[in-house]
């Protein structure tokens, strides 16, 4: 009980922040730009980041290779994605929807010095091309992992589709694993591979 209700006021705290901490920085003259607005965007998915000890367990548990292509759908501050440049030598994509995350991100890139490795864009994950995918990475709310459902089933045998907390309804996961961070907050990993 006390955990689901952690995880509540988190996603509140998060639906939130824009309004109460979010400050729009200036991208860096080799940034793409961004639309920045006064507006928050529709976003489906409130920012909650990933824990680093739950990020580096979903990169182990997709068995990230070097070389790979890792997309992370909905990147906030584009943690995923730098962590599978740095430790696993992937290359990685992020989208995002919310320009105040792409420039997180973008900077996230740059200060980890993987910009060789690492693209960071904005976008609605629901409309990305992720057919280059050999890995995908998810930390969204359970409807919309249903809405990416379809296409991610019909992406290339043996892409690998690791998501934070929530699964995808009657697509059973080949491996599902918990884990507790420190301070006791408990996460849920899902497993699926494409064609299997």
């Amino acid at each position: 009980m006390k955990q689901i209700l952690w995880k509540t006021l988190s996603l509140s705290l998060a639906l939130a922040a824009p309004t109460l901490f979010g400050v729009a920085r200036a991208p860096a003259a080799d940034e793409p730009p961004v639309a920045l607005s006064n507006q928050t965007p529709d976003l489906d998915v409130p920012y909650v980041p990933t824990p680093h000890i739950v990020v580096e367990k979903m990169l182990e548990m997709a068995d990230v290779k070097k070389g790979e292509q890792v997309y992370d759908l909905g990147c906030g501050d584009g943690r995923i994605v730098v962590t599978a440049a740095k430790k696993f030598g992937a290359r990685g994509i992020g989208i995002d929807l919310d320009p105040v995350r792409v420039q997180e991100a973008r900077q996230n890139v740059k200060a980890n010095d993987v910009e060789n490795l690492v693209e960071i864009r904005q976008g609605n994950a629901l409309e990305a091309d992720v057919s280059k995918a050999d890995v995908i990475t998810l930390y969204l709310l359970p409807e919309v992992n249903l809405k990416l459902k379809p296409t991610l089933q019909k992406l290339k045998p043996g892409t690998r589709i690791v998501s934070h907390d929530f699964d995808m309804g009657d697509w059973k996961p080949k491996k599902t694993i918990t884990m507790e961070e420190p301070g006791g907050m408990s996460h849920t990993l899902y497993l699926w591979v494409v064609g299997e």
